[in-house]
């Protein structure tokens, strides 16, 4: 039983990892249209701008709280210089601008810090507690605890907010809300600006899970299979799937074989888009005008 337990909160915690790099994933392309294969490497850029910064002297909570900020600005920024200049192309040249944003970003921060494994310095301490003879390590509950707290957070921001009520608008017609006199551009920013604060909260709390190296933006791919699980253009739906993914990752290496567990996303996204295309949330596409 303790070796269940502890199963479950180790793959919540990973869930919780892929859940808020497919946010990311979502979020941008409910506004856009554009499927961003480099919120993974935003993630890791995300860990090294907070280690950079405690590096540097900055006490734990100033680091984190700046590390989002900087990664809000470089999400606002990838968006108004290049992302905006070509928000009229094709999705498939998007989509390889965004791979070839990826690799510039991996291979910046590995001119920068190197691409050796770094030791991360945790924002959460070290430790654990036991429930039910379970030992739980104290950064699993915390990850767990903060991707609860954003979904909460993000959930009111949506619904109660008028800046997050905009935000679904141009998410649902871009046209229409256009007319409606929402600054759609705006919206497009704030967008990417949010998907990469996410991404840096997902790559902290990764990096103290496993490591620190420029790879782990590879988490992104990883996470994929959860936002189709979900469905591409559900944010209820991002979370479920991260979730999913990481559970059974968890428990199919723990239960069964550690080399099943790489693949074990996809074959339930293969089984799940069998039944439902559109995923567990996913509405069907419709062309806009």
């Amino acid at each position: 039983m303790d070796i269940l337990i502890q199963s479950l909160v180790s793959g919540l915690a990973l869930g919780c990892v892929y859940a808020l790099v497919a946010l990311g994933f979502v979020m941008i392309y409910k506004a856009t249209e554009v499927i961003n294969f480099a919120q993974g490497e935003l993630m890791m850029v995300g860990a090294y701008t907070y280690f950079a910064l405690v590096t540097a002297g900055v006490s734990g909570v100033f680091a984190f709280l700046g590390t989002l900020i900087l990664m809000g600005i470089l999400g606002a920024l990838i968006e108004r210089v290049l992302m905006h200049r070509l928000i009229d192309e094709a999705p498939f040249t998007l989509v390889m601008v965004t791979i070839g944003l990826a690799a510039v970003l991996r291979a910046g921060t590995g001119m920068i810090w190197s691409h050796d494994t770094l030791n991360f310095p945790s924002p959460i301490p070290d430790g654990s507690f036991t429930v039910a003879d379970a030992i739980i390590p104290y950064v699993d509950a915390w990850t767990i605890a903060v991707t609860f707290v954003l979904s909460v957070l993000l959930f009111v921001f949506f619904k109660h907010t008028q800046v997050g009520t905009a935000l679904r608008a141009v998410a649902q017609n871009r046209y229409a809300a256009q007319l409606m006199g929402i600054p759609v551009q705006r919206m497009f920013t704030l967008t990417w600006a949010l998907a990469a604060v996410l991404a840096s909260v997902g790559g902290m709390l990764l990096a103290d899970i496993s490591y620190l190296h420029t790879n782990m933006g590879f988490i992104g791919l990883r996470a994929f299979p959860a936002i189709l699980l979900g469905g591409l253009d559900s944010i209820p739906g991002a979370l479920l799937g991260g979730l999913v993914i990481g559970l059974a990752e968890t428990l199919t290496g723990t239960y069964i074989d550690g080399d099943l567990k790489e693949i074990i996303a996809y074959v339930i996204l293969l089984v799940v888009l069998l039944i439902r295309p559109t995923g567990f949330f996913g509405s069907p596409e419709e062309k806009r005008v």
